[in-house]
């Protein structure tokens, strides 16, 4: 029997940037295979859920994500620019989104094309690791390369939005039926755990269910 942790993410989660580099250490402990399942964000599936009434939550996830980076040893600064265009005063989010939709898909060709986390990881830093600008000149052009993508093929590939489009609806269908919206949330038998710090609760599952190396 193949058993799967599905893994759903999103390119604006920072919580989803400090998962990605313990991912790995998952199928390489356990006898499970990894899947990468993106989504898009939380902000934009459900565009009421941070309010100006409700700030404390952007307030405390501004401050937990960073502590969190800073114990794990990682880079940390807030993406310049935002994965997407939203008011921080008002927490409108604009109908024009020009990044968020290109790096969902792209995180989609890459696990497609079986190099999902090798492509997302330093994605991830470079959004979050404070890289400024990173959507422009080459920095995700050479992330694709430093992890055997041909980044030209997939920009062709991605021009053809439909079946990413609809690969992102059924992303979000299948988190939703596991029981959870948010990311990142790893997905064992239809059991959720949802944040980066419970990785160490899913291993011990899967160490229960008998499926350690």
């Amino acid at each position: 029997m193949n058993h799967v942790v599905d893994i759903f993410l999103d390119f604006r989660s920072p919580y989803s940037y400090l998962a990605t580099p313990e991912i790995p250490a998952i199928s390489e402990n356990f006898n499970v295979a990894t899947q990468l399942r993106f989504g898009l964000p939380l902000a934009i599936r459900k565009s009421d859920f941070f309010r100006p009434d409700n700030i404390q939550a952007a307030i405390y996830i501004s401050l937990d994500w960073e502590r969190r980076a800073e114990m794990l040893g990682l880079p940390h600064a807030w993406p310049s620019p935002d994965p997407i265009v939203q008011s921080f005063e008002t927490f409108e989010i604009a109908d024009e989104q020009p990044y968020i939709h290109r790096l969902t898909y792209l995180g989609i060709e890459a696990e497609r094309r079986g190099r999902g986390i090798e492509f997302a990881t330093p994605v991830f830093k470079l959004i979050f690791g404070g890289t400024k600008d990173w959507h422009l000149g080459d920095h995700l052009k050479n992330v694709a390369k430093g992890c055997g993508l041909d980044f030209d093929s997939m920009e062709k590939a991605i021009a053809d939005t439909e079946s990413y489009d609809g690969e992102i609806e059924e992303n979000h269908r299948a988190l939703a039926d596991a029981g959870h919206w948010g990311v990142p949330t790893f997905v064992f038998n239809g059991e959720p755990f949802f944040g980066q710090d419970r990785i160490e609760t899913l291993c011990w599952r899967l160490e229960k269910e008998g499926l350690a190396r």
